[in-house]
């Protein structure tokens, strides 16, 4: 839902099948799989699709684009499988939507929202990590460190397919600390339990939580061996939006759901922004 006076960044094919008039403001010079990524400001309410761009650096464009023309804010639409949106290095702050559409009943989609929030809600490391750890994420890749803040090894090389290097690096040495600036999939993952097994009291850092690709009980098995997961840059987690109703069928009662939300997750701003709030029906 756009208004009069929105400034749109989409696809060119998604605003050719738009349901509202806007008036064209220029290119941004981005392709995308569904046409050239343009700039438009709407003229009346009405519904769009949006389609942006996917890449990082594009959306980075993109948002500056967006502000040279007069935003004031910036919101990037994500999904469950494109989390980089939510990563610190572009967003100020994140709202998550969660609701039926997960699938299950009511307390299956609060732990499913649980234990996405365990990934996106990593702490922030303490200054002195941040400050030994400083290179890896400057200059991408790797690096290791024993238990006096000594360097064990320091690489640039892709994080995806480092847990072989990392484990032919920590033998027989102590290890205190890792730190990983890309992606940790499931070898990578597997690399760090082998780490945090053979050393007590290991801390991983990674850039942050959009970087995991693994489950919340991954994390949990970590902690169970003493281990301490860690981000370069903490998420910012602004609120938390609930739908009741699945596009797939079922659905539950709106206020119901709102108000379970609201106790399972005390710490957080939750909201149904279709429900009347503070006397205003949006």
């Amino acid at each position: 839902m756009v208004w009069p006076g929105s400034l749109v960044a989409t696809a060119r094919t998604t605003l050719q099948r738009a349901k509202v008039k806007t008036r064209y403001l220029g290119s941004t010079d981005i392709s995308s799989p569904m046409g050239e990524i343009l700039l438009v400001q709407v003229l009346e309410k009405g519904e769009m699709e949006i389609a942006g761009a996917s890449r990082s650096a594009d959306q980075h464009t993109a948002i500056a684009l967006l502000q040279q023309c007069g935003a004031d804010r910036v919101m990037l639409d994500g999904a469950l499988g494109r989390s980089h949106h939510a990563s610190p290095a572009i967003a100020d702050g994140v709202v998550l939507a969660t609701g039926a559409a997960l699938g299950g009943g009511m307390g299956d989609v609060l732990r499913k929202t649980r234990d996405r929030l365990a990934i996106l809600n990593l702490a922030a490391a303490p200054a002195e990590v941040q400050q030994r750890c400083a290179m890896v994420f400057e200059d991408g890749g790797v690096g290791l460190w024993g238990p006096a803040g000594e360097a064990v090894f320091q690489a640039p090389i892709a994080t995806l397919n480092a847990g072989t290097t990392l484990l032919a690096q920590a033998q027989g040495r102590a290890v205190a600390l890792v730190a990983v600036s890309g992606a940790v999939g499931r070898a990578l993952w597997a690399a760090l339990l082998s780490l945090a097994q053979a050393n007590p009291g290991l801390t991983v850092m990674v850039a942050d939580g959009t970087k995991l690709f693994v489950e919340a009980s991954d994390l949990a098995q970590l902690q169970r061996l003493g281990a301490q997961l860690l981000a370069h840059r903490a998420i910012r987690l602004m609120g938390l939006t609930v739908n009741p109703f699945s596009p797939y069928g079922g659905s539950f009662q709106a206020d119901d759901f709102l108000a379970t939300a609201q106790h399972a997750f005390p710490g957080l701003c939750v909201s149904d922004v279709l429900l009347e709030f503070d006397g205003v029906s949006a």
